[in-house]
C-alpha cells in the first residue's frame, strides 16, 4: 500500500472510522433501511451548506452536481453568465456550451478574483441573463471568491445565483440560505474528507420554480427525478446509488458535527495561514494575490530554473509527498499544496520539512527548516 502523504486540493486524506465505514454490508438502495441512511445524511448535507432547503446525493464527482445545476434550468438558448478565473470556473461555461445555452462569460485574470461590483455591471449590462455561475474556490490557482458579497449584490436581480463550494464546503465560510445562493454544489472527497465519487446539490424554492418550467437536457442528472424519488416512502434516488459511498459520506458528516463546523473552519484557516507564512520564509512566491488566496489550496509560483519534475517529482519520489501541479497554461509554472479535510500541523510539518530539504537538494542556498519553523510559530 502506498503511504504517500497527499496534500493535494482533493482527493484527501479519509479517517479511518469512515473507511470502516464502507465496509458494512451493502443494503437494498430501495429499503427503508437505506431510505433512513439516506435521510439523515442529506440532512446532515443540508446542516453543512446551512440551508433549510433539502439535499440531495448524485452518484458522480463534483462536476455530476455541476452539470445538474445547468442542465435542470437550462433552455437551449438561455444566456448564462459564466464568471472565468480558472480551470472550473471554465469547466462550468463548458457545460453550459454543451446544453445549447449562450454563455456569457466574465473573464478574471487567473490568480485574482471577481469583485461584487463586476457582476452588477454583466447584469445590468444584460438583462436577459438567466443565471450566474460562480466558483468559490478555484483550486487551479488557489483563488476564493466573495461569495457573500456577490450574494447581496444577487438579490437585486432575477438571474439564479449557482456556486460551486466543491472545494470549500467544510473547509471555508459557506451560508447557502444567507448569502442567497440559489443552486449550491459540493463533492465529496474535498473539505468533506469522503472518498471520491459522490456529488450533493441544494435548491432554493426559486430555482425549483425554474427547473419545473423546462424540459432537463440531461437523463441521469434531471433534477426532478431525485426531488419525486427523495420525497417517496422510502426517500431514495432515482438510480441505484453508491450504496457504500454514501456510508462513507455519512460518516464524515458526522465527524464534522462532532468538531464543530465553526472550529472545522477555523482549523482551515488557520493551516492556511501556516502555509503562506511557510512558503514565503522560504523564499518562495505565492501565485494569488495574498488578500484573495484561499483557505484550502495554496498556489505558489516554480522557483525559477526548477521544472516541474525536479520539485514534485522529489518531493514524492524522495520524501514521499504529493503536491499538485498546475493545469493549463499554469502547467509547470506553479505548484500547489491542498490544505483541507483532516489536515492538521502534523501533515503540514512533513510537508515542508520535505519541500526544505528538496529546494536545499536543488542547490537553493537555505535553511531548509525555516519553513517547518514558520509553521510552529503561526500555530503558537
Amino acid at each position: 500500500m502506498d503511504e504517500t502523504l497527499l496534500m493535494l486540493p482533493g482527493p484527501t486524506k479519509v479517517a479511518p472510522r469512515v473507511l470502516k465505514a464502507m465496509s458494512d454490508n451493502i443494503v437494498n438502495h430501495r429499503s427503508a433501511i437505506f431510505g433512513e441512511i439516506y435521510t439523515e445524511t442529506t440532512e446532515l448535507m443540508s446542516e453543512i451548506f446551512k440551508t433549510e432547503n433539502k439535499s440531495y446525493l448524485l452518484t458522480g464527482s463534483g462536476t455530476a452536481a455541476m452539470e445538474a445545476a445547468l442542465s435542470s434550468i437550462i433552455t437551449p438558448g438561455d444566456k448564462i453568465l459564466n464568471v472565468v478565473g480558472g480551470k472550473f470556473g471554465q469547466r462550468f461555461q463548458q457545460i453550459t456550451n454543451m446544453h445549447k445555452a449562450e454563455s456569457k462569460e466574465l473573464t478574471i485574470e487567473w490568480g485574482d478574483s471577481v469583485t461584487p461590483n463586476q457582476i452588477k455591471e454583466a447584469l445590468d449590462e444584460d438583462e436577459e441573463i438567466k443565471a450566474i455561475t460562480l466558483v468559490h474556490n478555484e483550486t487551479s490557482t488557489g483563488v476564493s471568491a466573495p461569495i457573500k458579497e456577490i450574494g447581496k449584490i444577487m438579490d437585486n436581480y432575477d438571474a439564479l445565483y449557482i456556486v460551486d463550494t466543491v472545494s470549500s464546503l467544510g473547509g471555508d465560510r459557506v451560508d447557502v440560505d444567507k448569502y442567497g445562493i440559489d443552486i449550491c454544489v459540493t463533492g465529496s472527497q474535498k473539505c468533506l474528507a469522503a472518498p471520491p465519487g459522490l456529488a450533493a446539490i441544494t435548491l432554493t424554492d426559486d430555482a425549483w420554480k425554474v427547473v419545473d418550467s423546462v424540459d432537463s437536457t440531461s437523463y441521469y442528472l434531471d433534477m426532478k427525478k431525485y426531488r419525486k424519488s427523495g420525497a417517496g416512502t422510502p426517500p431514495e434516488t432515482p438510480y441505484t446509488p453508491s450504496v457504500s459511498l454514501i456510508y462513507a459520506i455519512f460518516e464524515a458528516l458526522k465527524i464534522i458535527k462532532e468538531e464543530g463546523l465553526d472550529n472545522r473552519i477555523t482549523r482551515h484557516e488557520t493551516a492556511a495561514k501556516a502555509t503562506r507564512n511557510a512558503v514565503k520564509a522560504l523564499g518562495l512566491e505565492l501565485f494569488p494575490k495574498e488578500e484573495v488566496s484561499s483557505t484550502t489550496v495554496t498556489a505558489v509560483k516554480m522557483p525559477e530554473g526548477v521544472t516541474d519534475p525536479q520539485l514534485r517529482g522529489t518531493m514524492r519520489n524522495e520524501y514521499k509527498v504529493e503536491l499538485a501541479g498546475g493545469q493549463d497554461h499554469l502547467k509547470g509554472n506553479i505548484f500547489r499544496i491542498g490544505h483541507m479535510g483532516n489536515i492538521t500541523y502534523k501533515e503540514l510539518a512533513i510537508t515542508f520539512s520535505a519541500l526544505g530539504m528538496t529546494l536545499k537538494k536543488l542547490g537553493f542556498d537555505i535553511d531548509p527548516g525555516v519553513g517547518v519553523s514558520a509553521i510552529s510559530n503561526s500555530y503558537i
